[in-house]
């Protein structure tokens, strides 16, 4: 019998990846070789730069951007975070921003042009709240994942030793994300970023008021529940094991059976469990794996990202996408 072969695997730790982490699930003809990062934003960054893993994690348009320009990896419908986009989007009180349309004219900080928090958000304002995105000047502090990204006119980069944090509280920006994706942390991807004056967003309102109730009718009506942290596999090994695709949903599936029950008990109690949990009044399962479940919002996120001129064309589905069900 033919050795099984030993991936280097990039994931994150969430609930749901917890027992394939420590091995209780098993990945069926492979030997896993976990590799830590902290924060997993910086393998997405490795991974499109270099290649370096077999398996990894990535944000979904950091992906659809290096497969458009020719990476060597094919994504599977594995979503490992999940949350919605109305919300986690502030303004200064002084700004006159009352709604997403007066942010035209104005300054708007996110980490980088291709965050996807950002992409799902501006892909809201545009398409619900006739946002005209390319009259706002998105100011951004870090570097793209994708270095050969070529980025609209109106995004330019926070002066040199300022933040997107300090700009906010100095007026010279008027509006922004919160956490990780903007005004929530200084600096680049490090270890404990995203923890990093957390507290500066909070001084400041949300632009959309009633978000969770938006959010839910939203989702009520568009089906769409937007997608983060799917799984890049490369080409190479696709070719020479067909049967890995269906390995790795199968031990993904597995690993997440036990922390949707644990949820359902009201047992665990992170942040992203409160997040999750809360989301089981609006579907049976918050973290769907799969392309029949979330066709909707990945024909929504390459929509986004088109308008947002981040690929130059649509792709086929199977172009980008493993056709694989749990």
């Amino acid at each position: 019998m033919a050795q099984a072969p030993r991936l280097k695997i990039a994931i994150g730790d969430y609930g749901h990846t917890r027992a394939l982490k420590s091995g209780e699930v098993p990945i069926k003809g492979i030997e896993p070789d976990f590799v830590q990062v902290v924060p997993i934003i910086g393998a997405f960054r490795r991974m499109v730069r270099d290649v370096e893993f077999d398996v990894c994690e990535m944000a979904p348009t950091t992906y659809m951007i290096a497969r458009a320009l020719g990476a060597p990896f094919v994504a599977l419908p594995i979503f490992l975070m999940r949350r919605f986009h109305h919300g986690g989007f502030v303004v200064r009180p002084d700004s006159g921003i009352k709604v997403p349309k007066d942010l035209e004219g104005k300054k708007v900080g996110v980490r980088a042009y291709s965050v996807t928090t950002g992409v799902w958000t501006r892909g809201i304002f545009v398409n619900e709240y006739d946002l005209d995105s390319s009259k706002v000047t998105w100011v951004v502090d870090d570097e793209e994942h994708v270095t050969a990204l070529k980025l609209p006119p109106n995004v330019v980069h926070a002066p040199q030793g300022k933040s997107l944090q300090s700009m906010m509280k100095a007026g010279e920006i008027q509006a922004g994300f919160t956490g990780p994706a903007g005004v929530g942390r200084a600096g680049p991807p490090i270890g404990g970023w995203d923890k990093a004056s957390e507290a500066a967003a909070d001084t400041y309102p949300e632009l959309i008021a009633n978000v969770e109730q938006v959010e839910a009718d939203w989702f009520g009506r568009t089906g769409i529940y937007p997608i983060h942290g799917l799984i890049v596999v490369k080409d190479g090994h696709l070719k020479r094991h067909p049967w890995l695709a269906r390995s790795l949903m199968d031990a993904f599936v597995a690993a997440k059976k036990p922390y949707l029950e644990e949820l359902k008990r009201g047992r665990d109690d992170s942040p992203e469990d409160k997040r999750y949990r809360k989301f089981l009044s609006l579907m049976s399962d918050p973290l769907p794996y799969g392309m029949a479940a979330n066709r909707p919002s990945i024909e929504a996120l390459v929509t986004y990202s088109l308008q947002q001129e981040l690929i130059p064309s649509r792709p086929q589905p199977d172009r980008v996408f493993v056709e694989i069900d749990p």
